[in-house]
């Protein structure tokens, strides 16, 4: 794999894995389909309507939309941090094939082809939503038959879903997708309650209830837009250079937080009173100065539409350059090369800050239910990273779980219950998991190790900057829910399709139960509802994208919310990928939104958006 290069102010890479540590990665018994990430925009068969050719997707993180290419054609790399990842080699069908112990290779994150990445054409006005036809239901030798004779293997996506503050059970926090898939829900043997709060629409036939334009973007500039956050009165989302809050069922704007330069990094935790942190540059991009670092740390008032304080720290006589921000209990904190940063949330009030003569630092934070530190020792020749719960309010360390030696990165799944994702060894198809760690928080010893190949599972996390920035997976009922790759279908020879698996937090096995997408379908985990899973399905290339609800005990699905299937909608829809734009979705509406901005739109003529919602009736 690609090498990518280290994070700022930080020295450069070096020296390889020792021997593992940890318990070995158990061979689970999986599902065991052969690599094809996502591919919800499914061809037509030929005697069908014109089939409207894949264009390049979002690579992630970091990667703006690239113009769409001819269908057929490889998609040039586009320059990003990462690097461009080989393409793997598919394995055997049901043999698994975890990463070794050589020489640490971070995920380059590189461009990923994506599936049915469509540009708007024309201008969107909001649909009136239209049912969908039924949907085969595969049986389990169908799409067994149908994965061993697969041919054809694309590359896909993940999404993520945090919760706000581990309390499933408030209607009114809901925040970005994109991360923490947080506990809730169940007992804590993994039981089998089916609680939730999401209740079925009358009419589940969705309609745009309305649009954001992209503002403008100078030419050969990408912007990050970071963040986005629901609340009972407030859908808030970062634009160029500000934070908006609209109206969640109209979309006219209530307040705007302006800012001096991007937002760069954004807290998906809020509060119980819709308190969340941003970060965000001092100044605006240029051509001759592409960043001015991340450096400004505020703490905003979603409700009111008020930046509350912002801060900064030093190293030296430096302005610290924050990698990541995130908010548990009160307090605010952020991760960097040069060590963390904490703030009380209301007042601003220092709680700690990097010390010049400390040999470690905690280089990223997860929240929501509880905080933990992601704390780096060790020179690159013998890193070691130790998982530590902390206490918010003063940083005094609550347990301590130490990793491996020899890896790099880590990304927090879920806070509580404690897992956390690492891509350990050589697995060139997995995009930073290749292992989830499941631990226990109060005493920080290891329950088990599991093994989530890249060729069969389509989960993935960026630990190299953004601590708890994972997608395409969710924890709760004390297990982790994965989705598989996917994989042919049992309609045509483009029909593509996938599953969301469950393993055991406590024994690493898999559970046996399993979610199918359905022909055409690929399903994405998006967070929990109790003890019930909220998932997303991108759509063939004739339907729109639906929200179900997968009981915890039974795994049955029910449909929450159909997004009209007519093609302006489906364009913007299918242009926000689910592994790298940001879903919410609470109470009949789904909203979605990107975290990049760039000027494709313009040399095309396309019109861009920045966020879309849709609602049911």
């Amino acid at each position: 794999m690609t090498q990518p290069p280290p994070p700022p102010n930080q020295p450069p890479p070096g020296g390889g894995f020792g021997p593992p540590q940890d318990q070995p990665p158990q061979q689970q018994p999986g599902y065991g389909y052969p690599q094809a990430p996502q591919a919800p925009q499914t061809p037509p068969p030929p005697q069908g309507p014109p089939q409207t050719p894949p264009g390049q997707g979002y690579g992630y993180p970091g990667q703006p939309p690239q113009p769409q290419q001819p269908y057929g054609q490889q998609p040039a790399p586009a320059p990003n941090p990462y690097g461009q990842p080989p393409t793997p080699a598919p394995n055997p069908y049901g043999q698994p094939q975890p990463g070794g112990y050589g020489q640490p290779q971070p995920n380059p994150y590189g461009q990923q082809p994506g599936y049915g990445y469509q540009q708007p054409t024309m201008p969107l006005q909001p649909q009136a939503g239209q049912p969908a036809g039924g949907r085969r239901i595969n049986s389990q030798l169908a799409i067994i038959v149908a994965a061993v004779v697969a041919i054809a293997l694309i590359v896909g996506g993940g999404l993520w879903y945090a919760n706000s503050s581990g309390d499933d059970g408030k209607k009114d926090t809901a925040n970005s997708s994109g991360g923490t898939g947080g506990g809730g829900g169940g007992d804590e043997k993994g039981g089998t309650s089916s609680k939730g709060e999401e209740k079925v629409p009358a009419n589940t036939a969705a309609s745009v209830l309305f649009q954001v334009p992209q503002p403008e973007v100078k030419a050969d500039t990408t912007i990050t837009v970071n963040g986005s956050w629901l609340t009972d009165t407030v859908y808030a989302k970062s634009g160029i250079a500000e934070v908006v809050g609209y109206d969640p069922d109209k979309g006219t704007e209530k307040w705007t937080i302006k800012l001096p330069g991007p937002v760069c990094a954004a807290s998906r935790p809020m509060t119980d009173k819709h308190l969340t942190a941003i970060a965000y540059e001092p100044a605006m991009p240029t051509k001759e100065r592409p960043s001015a670092g991340c450096s400004q740390v505020s703490a905003i008032d979603l409700d009111a539409g008020k930046q509350l304080w912002t801060k900064t720290a030093k190293a030296g006589d430096r302005l610290i350059t924050w990698d990541n921000v995130t908010v548990s209990a009160n307090t605010v904190a952020t991760g960097s090369t040069n060590g963390g940063a904490a703030w009380d949330i209301t007042t601003g009030k220092s709680l700690w800050s990097p010390k010049p003569t400390d040999s470690c630092y905690d280089a990223g934070y997860g929240g929501g239910a509880k905080l933990v530190a992601v704390r780096k020792c060790g020179g690159f020749d013998a890193r070691q990273l130790h998982i530590q719960t902390i206490d918010p309010a003063s940083g005094k360390v609550i347990s301590e779980y130490k990793m491996s030696q020899g890896i790099e990165y880590a990304s927090i799944v879920s806070t509580e219950p404690l897992v956390v994702a690492a891509e350990v060894g050589e697995d060139t198809g997995a995009s930073g998991i290749s292992d989830v760690f499941s631990i226990d928080n109060k005493t920080g010893k290891l329950r088990t190790r599991i093994s989530l190949p890249g060729d069969e599972y389509a989960a993935r996390c960026d630990g190299i900057y953004r601590t708890e920035y994972c997608f395409q997976i969710a924890v709760g009922n004390d297990r982790v829910y994965v989705p598989t790759e996917a994989h042919q279908g049992a309609g045509s020879g483009y029909s593509r399709t996938n599953e969301i698996v469950a393993f055991d937090l406590a024994t690493g096995k898999q559970t046996g139960q399993r979610a199918d997408a359905g022909d055409g379908y690929t399903i994405s985990p998006l967070r929990m509802d109790g003890g019930n899973l909220i998932a997303y399905k991108s759509p063939p290339y004739n339907k729109g994208g639906q929200i179900v609800s997968i009981d915890g005990g039974t795994f049955k699905e029910t449909k929450l919310l159909e997004n009209p299937a007519t093609k302006p909608v489906r364009d913007v829809e299918t242009s926000m990928l689910p592994d790298s734009a940001e879903y919410i979705y609470h109470d009949g509406r789904l909203f979605m939104s990107e975290v990049y901005a760039s000027d494709f739109g313009s040399s095309t003529g396309e019109k861009e958006y920045l966020a879309i919602a849709f609602g049911a009736k």
